[in-house]
């Protein structure tokens, strides 16, 4: 046991640590040929860790929730960059978009380094961002294309177009200033036959609720003009792509009250020799007897339009369209998904890879709770796994003879790989960290606690859920044998969304602590394909809610969790989850809301364009709405709550969550409201993300723990408490 953890401590310092340059880390297939050594050392800039097979420790015993970890809310809040994207130029140079909670959430776009031993360079100026609100929720905000980037820049929402050759290079603006961020830009892509740039615009000048969603083309050249309008009337779009010959051009589409992952179109438009649209038609979607929401369509080199569809077997797989015969036909199939929901746009989940003889395609599918890396022959009808040390894949790109691939496990954090294969193209050669999102120091190895897929019976007889459970783990700390760990339930946000079981500073923040740590796929959940993300539907705030105590209940039965610790917290849609089983339920003993829905109906009138039909679909009518929202039922609540608001958030308004503290307040209840001034829907701030997580630790400590934290953190006041 000793061994894989030295193993697995070696692994997370070369994969994940910038070495200097006169040291040559060890890569991860050097590692895998190692025999099980007395010790063995591995230098970075951290210094020499020597592990030893015979190393014992003596462990203090405290309470759980009480031991003391190195993994601080500072190392959680400070150290974790997202990556928001990333891409390659046609010299195979490596691009990719991190927000910096150091930087107050600032997206930065960063290039590769261009020598062996220098620094990757930021591209961004300081004065610029790199981030796009449409939808609200944003995502495929640049674009790489010879040596330039069109991006979408924060404050105003213009595009500006930059060189990435220069590092002291100035943006450009392409679009027109409407005194305002009143006009949003995503998911672009370059033409080169008409030098222009197609890309998905959101427009807000009419109205900050009803968007007029468009494809449009913004030209490159000088002056500054209005966006030409290539296709119109549907609610949304999303993907528009263009043929290597620029003669077709691809999007997704779909109407109200449809989510993407409900029902979507997939159209091909010919374009004339102006640039018009002067023919169209509907590839999938359009026939109302097949269920089915295509996405990411994709020219091929040799001029084929591939798509990802969930058509017959509900798991989405990738096809092929037969132009000439106006044909769709599966690739591969296999009941697992090889993408996920269209929450934020700019997915990228396969790339075509170079073959002299084969028609081979480089995927990403997840099946019972684990990514994969595959290559598809087309040909052949055939897929290949390929063995690399990462459990959960999202985003691919090619490079010059590699690929770029965005993966993460339960040592990793999320990073971007490149990945080499062989002449066959069906074994690794040489996998290396490109960037991670958080460099690990190898002391809190020992910390981290590994999670177990659990699958547990839901209310529904003969019918599973699914979740991560993560055991209290510190090596200098056990608890008293007959004591059973706190622990925190988390329902994730979405809710047509996934827990994952990688590497989450958040999740160690708290078993490193002695909490136990569980996150649950609760029916509606992706990732399983669509029956089991349409147990929600009509029965948001009951299956969810549902099996969330089933998850918890089951652990207690388990022997896992103290039946009188039960703690749930959520964001978003996990934070009405986190509300509704408090309110409905009697499992949990207290909470956290995390910018979480309070009044259904009020959510329904004021949301952003995007979701202002979702909750028909996942609720029902207007006696659901009233039933089902907490804030109706005030007088059910028995539990303390803690709620966590952004005073900017256009998803779930400021008042959700102050209308549901003032009724808790005077309903007598211990509650607690912290509002933060410049934060959207999700904190991106260090020390709001640092505050939230201590005042989450401290609250559940004074209110239901029977401890005291080891930390050193002043709590907020606590309304009926203190």
């Amino acid at each position: 046991m000793i061994w894989e953890m030295a193993y697995s401590a070696a692994v997370l310092l070369t994969r994940h640590c910038h070495f200097p340059s006169n040291l040559i880390p060890i890569s991860y297939l050097q590692l895998s040929r190692f025999r099980k050594p007395d010790y063995f050392r591995c230098r970075s800039q951290f210094g020499t860790v020597l592990m030893s097979s015979s190393a014992s420790e003596t462990k203090d015993t405290a309470p759980y929730g009480s031991w003391k970890s190195p993994i601080t809310a500072d190392v959680v809040s400070g150290s974790d960059k997202r990556l928001g994207g990333f891409a390659a130029d046609s010299l195979g140079r490596l691009f990719w978009l991190e927000s910096r909670p150091t930087e107050s959430g600032r997206n930065v776009l960063v290039g590769q380094a261009d020598s062996e031993g220098s620094k990757p360079a930021d591209i961004t100026p300081k004065d610029f961002a790199v981030r796009t609100v449409t939808q609200e929720y944003g995502g495929g905000a640049f674009c790489i294309f010879g040596d330039s980037v069109v991006f979408s820049n924060y404050k105003d929402q213009r595009l500006y177009k930059q060189s990435v050759s220069s590092n002291d290079s100035v943006p450009v603006p392409l679009t027109p200033d409407y005194g305002g961020p009143l006009v949003c830009y995503a998911d672009g892509v370059f033409d080169s036959r008409f030098n222009r740039f197609l890309t998905v615009r959101e427009d807000r000048r009419e109205s900050s609720t009803n968007a007029t969603t468009t494809i449009v083309s913004v030209d490159l050249g000088n002056p500054i003009k209005e966006p030409e309008i290539l296709v119109e009337g549907s609610d949304f779009y999303a993907f528009p792509r263009i043929d290597h010959k620029g003669e077709r051009v691809a999007w997704i589409e779909w109407h109200h009250p449809n989510m993407p992952w409900d029902r979507s179109e997939l159209w091909v438009g010919y374009l004339s020799e102006n640039g018009d649209i002067k023919k169209r038609i509907c590839v999938a979607g359009g026939d109302v007897s097949i269920v089915e929401s295509p996405t990411e369509p994709k020219w091929a080199p040799d001029g084929e339009l591939f798509f990802i569809t969930d058509r017959k077997s509900g798991f989405w797989n990738i096809y092929r369209w037969v132009e000439s015969t106006n044909e769709v036909l599966p690739v591969y199939a296999l009941n697992a998904e090889f993408t996920r929901p269209l929450w934020v746009f700019g997915l990228n989940s396969y790339e075509f890879l170079q073959s002299s003889h084969k028609n081979l395609i480089a995927c990403s599918y997840r099946k019972n709770g684990r990514s994969y890396l595959g290559i598809v022959d087309v040909g052949e009808s055939k897929l290949t796994p390929i063995d690399i040390p990462f459990t959960d894949l999202n985003n691919i790109t090619s490079g010059l003879n590699c690929l770029y691939v965005e993966g993460a496990s339960a040592i990793h954090p999320s990073s971007i790989a490149k990945v080499v294969l062989d002449d066959q193209n069906s074994k690794v050669v040489d996998c290396s960290i490109m960037w991670s999102s958080s460099t690990i120091s190898p002391s809190y190895k020992p910390y981290i606690s590994s999670p177990e897929l659990i699958e547990f019976p839901t209310e529904v007889p003969g019918q599973n859920a699914y979740a991560y459970f993560y055991p209290p783990t510190n090596p200098l700390f056990q608890a008293n044998p007959d004591e059973k760990p706190p622990l925190l339930l988390k329902s994730h946000g979405g809710p047509t969304a996934e827990s994952r079981g990688i590497l989450n500073l958040n999740i160690q923040y708290w078993t490193s602590r002695g909490w136990a740590f569980v996150d649950v796929n609760y029916g509606g959940s992706t990732g399983y394909g669509r029956e089991y993300r349409n147990r929600l539907i009509k029965k948001w705030g009951i299956v969810d809610v549902d099996d969330c105590c089933s998850c918890a209940k089951f652990l207690v039965n388990s022997g896992k969790a103290d039946s009188e610790r039960l703690c749930i917290t959520g964001g978003s849609a996990g934070g009405y989850t986190t509300l509704a089983a408090l309110a409905f339920r009697d499992v949990f003993k207290a909470g956290a809301s995390l910018y979480g829905v309070a009044d259904l109906a009020s959510l329904r009138a004021e949301t952003h364009k995007f979701e202002s039909h979702y909750l028909d679909n996942l609720v029902g009518d207007d006696v659901a709405y009233a039933e089902r929202s907490p804030i109706n039922s005030v007088d059910k609540f028995s539990c303390p709550i803690i709620l966590f608001q952004g005073l900017e958030d256009k998803v779930v308004p400021p008042d959700q969550a102050r209308t549901i503290y003032q009724a808790l307040k005077r309903k007598g209840l211990p509650v607690a409201l912290v509002e933060y001034e410049g934060e959207q829907h999700g904190f991106r701030k260090a020390e709001n993300i640092k505050f939230t997580l201590e005042q989450e630790m401290v609250f559940f400590a004074r209110l239901v723990g029977h401890f005291r934290v080891a930390d050193n953190i002043t709590p907020i006041k606590i309304d009926n408490f203190d």
